[in-house]
C-alpha cells in the first residue's frame, strides 16, 4: 500500500507467477502508450498507416512492405537522426540476410519514390557517417 501511495502504478505480492507479472506489465504499457498517428504527411507526401498506402502529389506510389516499414519508422520521429544499426534493428530485426549496406540501397530506392529530385533530397537525408533522418 505504501508503494501505491508513493506513486507506484502497480505492485505484485510474492509469490507471483511470471504470467501474472507479464500481464500486469502489458496492462501498464497499454495505459501509457501514445496513440499511433494514422496519417503522416510531409509536404506533398502522405503516409496512410491504416491503408498501408503512400501518395505523393495525390498519386499512389507502390512501396514494398519493407520500404513502407522503413519510411514509417523514420516518419514517426521527424528530424531525428537514426544510426544504421538502429534502423537495422528496428525495421529488419533478426533477419540475417540484410546488411547495413542494404539500408543504403533501400534509402536510395525510397528517395526515387518520395523525393521530387532524388539527387537533391529534402525529406530523406543522410547524416554523414551515422545514418538517416526524415525531415517533414
Amino acid at each position: 500500500m505504501l508503494g501505491l501511495n508513493l506513486g507506484a502504478d502497480e505492485y505484485v505480492t510474492k509469490p507471483f507467477s511470471i504470467k501474472e507479472l507479464l500481464a500486469r506489465a502489458e496492462a501498464i504499457l497499454r495505459r501509457h502508450r501514445e496513440p499511433a498517428e494514422m496519417m503522416i504527411s510531409f509536404r506533398a507526401c502522405l503516409l496512410d498507416m491504416e491503408g498501408r498506402r503512400f501518395t505523393r502529389n495525390g498519386t499512389e506510389i507502390k512501396l514494398s512492405p519493407k520500404e513502407f516499414e522503413l519510411l514509417h519508422f523514420l516518419a514517426r520521429k521527424p528530424n531525428h537522426a537514426f544510426s544504421r544499426d538502429e534502423i537495422f534493428n528496428k525495421v529488419w530485426g533478426y533477419e540475417n540476410r540484410v546488411t547495413s549496406r542494404s539500408i543504403d540501397r533501400f534509402i536510395t530506392t525510397l528517395r526515387r519514390k518520395v523525393e521530387s529530385d532524388p539527387h537533391q533530397p529534402v525529406h530523406l537525408l543522410t547524416v554523414r557517417e551515422f545514418g538517416y533522418k526524415l525531415v517533414r
